[in-house]
This record gives structure tokens, sequence and C-alpha cells, in this order.
């Protein structure tokens, strides 16, 4: 049997706050077998890594023998979460949500043990919710503190609208662990609000409050905004083994241990070695990189998969080499630089192609810099090289 002070370690790792670990402490026991409830509307069809820190805290709860629910918020999904939104979030239709909702299933399963997950869908209680429900629903908050949360208090200031729907949301969310029964729930920092609402909630209706334990939103590949498809700077858990390798080889050393804590199965302490290492200088930190990179892209993908993108990464990296699946493109000789890397694929605008050109990004390879986005080129063959991943076969007539 593991402790309670040791559950509470490995629980803790990379948390930003538990309310109140007191109750946690006394809860685990006495309960011994918690109910740890996570919800995730589907919003989109794929899950990148940023998704995938409260699935790995749900695996730790797993570890620790205690049960996880794996909420799917079809009916949620349909109000639109209002967190950090600076105007009502369109809605989407049931067919919209359920469609997503079953390529989370999908994903989920490369981290959760499918044997010890429960999978719950909030339309199962809220379909049968009556008009006279959601009134005693709405009863149990006020409107002077639903107005205390930050996006709504902004909107109002700057005169933007706020529906009424939208205060459903958060009544909604905290309901849901009514209906679970749930000992503990867990969200990103941006979710304060509305797990705090689920304690309050849950008192209203005479059950026990949960305790909330928040994440950190995981930064992107920039390292400084958070990890979104909308940005660009995402890796989602679906991408093939080739692009999801490649990105985490591009991160900085500094947000590789950030990646390392939050997404990695290592113990701290092994992780806490390997930084003392890279420290000392006995340890190079593209080995580190490595070995992160191959552990994520292995959960996803395989390790025969993982095994080949590595080998392939030191060819064309570590070794100076060229990739064996190189894109070849054929143009004539008046067409432009921007209009090749566009039309290529290997840019997806014409306004990117010309933003990594001023940036120095582009190069015949083993050559010399392209900042010209307007630049022609003579009849020949080329290797064009952008940043450190992308290489074009090119043939100019």
């Amino acid at each position: 049997m593991i402790s309670v002070d040791e559950q509470l370690k490995l629980i803790k790792r990379g948390s930003v706050e538990i309310i109140e670990e007191k109750e946690l402490k006394e809860k685990i026991e006495r309960k011994k077998v918690l109910r740890v409830k996570a919800g995730f509307d589907p919003t989109a069809p794929d899950l990148h890594l940023g998704h995938t820190v409260l699935i790995h805290k749900l695996r730790h709860f797993q570890e620790l023998g205690h049960q996880v629910i794996f909420l799917i918020g079809d009916f949620t999904g349909m109000i639109g979460d209002p967190t950090g939104k600076s105007e009502t979030r369109k809605k989407l239709s049931r067919e919209e949500v359920l469609a997503n909702a079953e390529t989370y299933k999908r994903q989920i399963f490369k981290i959760l043990d499918p044997e010890k997950t429960e999978i719950a869908f909030n339309s199962t209680w809220m379909d049968k919710f009556s008009a006279s429900d959601f009134v005693e629903l709405c009863s149990k908050y006020t409107v002077a503190r639903m107005m205390e949360r930050d996006d709504f208090t902004k909107r109002w200031k700057e005169n933007r609208p706020i529906s009424i729907h939208e205060f459903l949301y958060p009544l909604v969310q905290g309901y849901d662990s009514v209906a679970l029964k749930a000992d503990v729930e867990l969200g990103g920092t941006d979710q304060k609000f509305n797990l705090l609402m689920g304690r309050t909630i849950q008192r209203e209706y005479g059950v026990e409050p949960q305790v909330i334990l928040t994440m950190p939103i995981l930064e992107g590949l920039d390292g400084v905004q958070k990890m979104s498809k909308s940005l660009g700077n995402y890796i989602g858990i679906e991408e093939p083994p080739k692009d999801m390798f490649g990105k985490l080889m591009s991160i900085s050393d500094d947000l590789m241990w950030r990646y390392y804590e939050l997404l990695s199965t290592r113990t701290m302490q092994e992780i806490e070695d390997m930084k003392q290492k890279v420290l000392s200088g006995e340890l190079h930190p593209k080995k580190c990189k490595e070995l992160l990179a191959f552990e994520i892209t292995a959960r996803y993908h395989g390790e025969e998969a993982a095994k080949r993108e590595l080998e392939a990464f030191n060819k064309v990296f570590a070794n100076k080499g060229l990739p064996d699946d190189m894109p070849s493109f054929q143009v004539d000789n008046n067409v432009s630089l921007a209009d090749i890397l566009f039309k290529s694929g290997l840019c997806k605008s014409k306004g990117e192609a010309k933003r990594l050109c001023k940036q120095n990004a582009v190069s015949i390879y083993g050559q010399h810099k392209l900042t010209d986005p307007f630049y022609t080129f003579e009849t020949g063959e080329y290797i064009l090289k952008v940043g450190k991943k992308r290489f074009l076969k090119l043939k100019v007539n």
C-alpha cells in the first residue's frame, strides 16, 4: 500500500494549487478510493499535448488506485465555455459535439488505462433536466457572484454583450460534480472559477464538496504563449511521428524540463538527476531532448516509429545529411521564391514565406541565405532548406 504522504507527493507533481490539501488528505485516509473527475468539452476533433497535462494527472490518480472519470461535456459543449472569451462563443451542434467526442475516446487511451476509466457524458443527466430543475439550479448562485468572473467583468465594463446562457455553463459544470459524486476535480488554472462552482453547488445539493486541483497551462513550442492550434505552436497527439519528434526537438532547453515534469512518466528524481548532469557538463541537453522526444513519440506511435524518427533526425541534423523522403518540386525560372515555398507546400502561405525569408530562415542548402522573397532561380537543380527541418528538392526549367 502507498502511504498517504507518498500519494500526495505524486498528486502534487506539477500542480499549481490544491483547494484544500488537508481535505484531500482526509478524504484519502477515510475513503481510500476517490472519484476523480476531469471534464473536456469536445469543441475540436483533435487533442494536443497541452490537453494531455490533465490526462496525465488522471493517470497518476489511476496508478494510486483511485477511480478516474473522464467527463465529455457534450451538453456543456453546446453552451460554450465563456472562460477567457471576450465575446459570446459560437455554439456547436449536437452532431459536431458527438463526432468530436468519439475522437477523444480514441485518443485518451494512449495515456489512461481503459479498464480503469469511467467515461461519462453530461447529457446523460442534463437532457433529463426539466424547466423547474433549471430554475432550481439557477437559484443556487447569485448574479453578483457570477459577475466576479474576470471575463464577465471585463466584458461588462467594455459594454460587450453577455448572453444569459453563458451563466449556465459554470452552473452545469458544478452540477456535473453533484451527479458524479466527485471527490476531486481537475482543471487548468483558467478553470478555477468553474471548479470552485462545483464545491458551491455540491454543498447546495447536500453533497460533500470536492477538492480542486489546478494544473498549469502548458506553453507551446515558442515557450511563451499557451499551446494552441490557433497560434500554430502546438503538437497534436495524432500528428505524424516525424512532425511530433521534430517539433519536440525544436523546443528550448528550458522548456524541455517543463515538458518533462508535465508530460513524462519519469520520476521527478530521475528528471532532477538528468538536470544536474546537464549542469555539470556530464550530459548534453540534446541527449535529454532526444529521450523526451522518443518517449512521447513512442507513446502515441509506438517504439518502432520513435526509433525511426530518432535515426532520421540524427542523420539529417547531427550528421548533416538529408532526409530520404525529401519532396520534389518543379517550376519555370520566372517563379519567385515566395511562390515556390507556398505552392510546394513548404510554407502555409505567401505571408509565412516572406516572413521566413526576412528572418534568414531560408537558404540554398550548404550555400547561402535567401532573404529576398521575390528572388528567382536560374535553370538548374537546388535543395532548399527552410528553418531547421524542412527541405525541398527544386528543379527549375
